[in-house]
């Protein structure tokens, strides 16, 4: 696999990660509301709102499952030619 391919890979399967990441541990302003764990909702926020959304660590745990799928789809490739 040449290096501009191997880039574009890893950048498509990266992103199809993160769309799989982003909603664990994900809490909606309405939901920490009703458990009590956030004051009441400011006049016009959308309630489905995540209270925090933890993006640098999901761009972390997306890093970290990317680079494991790729070297294994690069050594499936490597390895049955």
């Amino acid at each position: 696999m040449s290096t501009p391919m191997a880039v574009a890979v890893y950048f498509t399967m990266w992103w199809i990660v993160l769309f799989a990441v982003l909603p664990f541990g994900v809490q909606s302003q309405h939901e920490a509301h009703e458990a009590g764990g956030a004051p009441d909702l400011p006049k016009g926020a959308d309630p489905g709102a995540p209270v925090a959304p933890m993006l640098v660590r999901k761009a972390l745990w997306t890093t970290l499952i990317s680079a494991v799928l790729f070297a294994a789809l690069y050594a499936y490739m490597t390895l049955n030619p």
